[in-house]
């Protein structure tokens, strides 16, 4: 006689032993993945900090509100007005804006990688933009006062995260702050995060 074909307890549980450590493994690899581009948002973030501050040491002015710009890098890089404030908002698309010729300037100087006159902001790794800018956004009280790098395009997990490592886990105050008005209480929330200087 014939045996009915069909797996027995045994097979079946072999195959949801290997499935499931299947999952555990894709699930665990989407962590490092999600944890190495969270450090690298903090180590731009301290990266176009110190190229601010090496720019402002060499130069004595900001990069993108520099005067004497166009004197010291050549004709085709666009100068600011010197008033010690980067204008323009983080995310403006007009070259002319002292918010994108902070990154001509930052180039220019060879503090960062790329095209002397470009002004394109660079993108981080959870491909939204980095931006510059001393305007606040709209959002009142704004805490950050000054100068500060902003990120577009962060998840609420993220910013959770980022708040968590390296602020005070308040979503309007201290050196982390994000434009989301429901902070990070919504998990489809994706924010624009603001670094003070």
């Amino acid at each position: 006689m014939k045996q009915p074909a069909g797996w027995t307890l045994v097979e079946i549980a072999i195959v949801m032993v290997v499935i499931s450590l299947l999952l555990g493994g894709v699930l665990k690899g989407q962590e490092i993945l999600t944890n190495a581009k969270i450090k690298k948002i903090e180590n731009d973030y301290n990266g176009v900090k110190v190229a601010i501050y090496l720019y402002q040491n060499r130069y004595a002015a900001l990069p993108g509100d520099d005067g004497g710009a166009k004197m010291r890098f050549g004709e085709e890089i666009t100068g600011g007005d010197g008033n010690r404030f980067i204008n323009g908002v983080f995310d403006s698309t007009e070259d002319t804006d002292e918010s994108r010729l902070f990154w001509s300037h930052l180039r220019s100087a060879e503090l960062i990688a790329g095209e002397k006159s470009s002004t394109e902001q660079p993108l981080h790794a959870f491909q939204g933009i980095i931006g510059v800018s001393s305007e606040t956004w709209g959002r009142s009280p704004f805490a950050i006062v000054g100068t500060f790098v902003a990120f577009t395009n962060i998840s609420n997990k993220v910013a959770l995260i980022l708040e968590t490592r390296s602020d005070d886990n308040d979503p309007y105050r201290g050196i982390i702050e994000t434009d989301a008005m429901d902070g990070y209480d919504n998990p489809a929330t994706v924010h624009n995060l603001y670094f003070g200087l």
